[in-house]
């Protein structure tokens, strides 16, 4: 005969339970495509060493047809034009430099990277290369600006220490933070006081002869670059820092990075891209591209001149009735700068970005010279 069965505290009577339940530690299965995915970066992994000793085996190879072919050449006769070509190409390579001089401007960019959280895998990806392209470009400019990477961490920092095996740690010029873009404008205001912020060529030629030359240092401005803005940048000012968004969503945030900017009290503004162009599409562009776009102004002084060569010609972009553009670059020659040399980046894909604009919203307006214009700003 069984015994009763022992009263609980609260009344009830109390029931066998298992110590453990199997059940509710155990992790939810994996779907078909999340496995599939797991599977094949792990043999992307087991087979980077083997792939990195066949890269060897081909340039090795390369060189040794290279060797050939200059062996056998060399018990021939050349002929007239093989000869001339040779000496052509001599003097080409000594008048050639190697590396072009770089000149470092007074003017700041920061890569705000703080939406991380935001993103999939795939999209971290494409703004790890655009952020390494962004970089290629930078240290390679004729004009090159300071350049700072904000809010740096998360999956994007680990997939630059693993899979990019912390080449970053080698970049030149560039300075990676985990504070947000804030803190990366004040430490670039504070980099550009001081005797290695840079000087007013290319562009900023202009601004030699201002008698308020040395207050612009202390009256530089922070804006934050994004298509929802009501502000159209106009030019570059010396001693300023500009803020992209990094991110990549496919619009899935609209809006974002204006409202990250207008929380903070951030001056906001837009490239100019409507005032110069016409487009046969969706406009969307790259965080590279846009670091590019403004570096190419630094150089030349013309937004007309940097879009049409940096945006892509898929893109069906056109520039509008009425613009020209200047043939010549207004900035100086980069002969006196001291030769700055570094690893070139990757050409990466483009993705979206907070500056993207469709082309039926883009402002039809003339093209602005001066300041920041408003939309509500009656035409002249």
């Amino acid at each position: 005969m069984s015994s009763p069965k022992e009263p609980s505290i609260n009344g009830g009577v109390n029931s066998e339970q298992p110590s453990n339940s199997t059940h509710e530690q155990s992790e939810p299965p994996l779907s078909k495509n999340k496995l599939k995915k797991l599977i094949r970066d792990r043999k992307w992994e087991e087979g980077r060493e083997k792939r990195k000793e066949l890269r060897k085996i081909k340039a090795k190879e390369r060189k040794e047809r290279k060797r050939a072919t200059r062996h056998s050449d060399a018990f021939l006769e050349p002929t007239a034009d093989k000869r001339k070509a040779s000496v052509e190409a001599e003097v080409d390579e000594v008048k050639k430099p190697k590396h072009p001089n770089s000149v470092q401007l007074p003017v700041a960019f920061v890569i705000d990277c703080a939406f991380d959280d935001l993103m999939r895998d795939g999209e971290r990806t494409s703004l790890a290369s655009q952020v390494t392209r962004s970089y290629s470009d930078n240290h390679k400019a004729p004009f090159r600006s300071h350049l700072f990477i904000s809010s740096f961490g998360g999956n994007l920092k680990q997939r630059f220490d693993t899979v990019l095996s912390a080449h970053h740690h080698n970049w030149k010029d560039v300075k990676f933070s985990e504070s947000d873009f804030e803190s990366a404008a004040s430490q670039a205001a504070e980099v550009m006081k001081t005797d290695c912020g840079g000087q007013l060529s290319g562009a900023f030629r202009k601004y030699r002869t201002n008698k308020e030359a040395e207050a612009m240092s202390t009256s530089g401005e922070v804006v934050y670059l994004t298509s929802d803005s009501p502000e159209t940048l106009t030019e570059l000012r010396p001693y300023s820092t500009y803020i992209i968004g990094g991110i990549v969503d496919k619009n899935r945030h609209k809006g974002i990075c204006y409202k990250s900017a207008m929380d903070r009290g951030v001056k906001t503004a837009k490239l100019p891209i409507g005032d110069y162009m016409k487009m046969t599409s969706r406009f969307v562009l790259a965080t590279n591209h846009v670091v590019e776009i403004m570096l190419r102004w630094l150089e030349v002084g013309d937004w007309g001149r940097a879009f049409i060569e940096v945006i892509p010609q898929r893109k069906g972009g056109i520039l509008k009735d009425g613009i020209a553009v200047l043939e010549e670059p207004s900035g100086t020659t980069t002969q006196d700068a001291e030769v700055d040399d570094g690893p070139p980046g990757q050409d990466q894909g483009e993705e979206d970005t907070c500056l993207e604009k469709d082309a039926d919203e883009v402002s039809m307006k003339s093209p602005p010279r001066e300041g920041l214009k408003s939309k509500e700003e009656p035409q002249p």
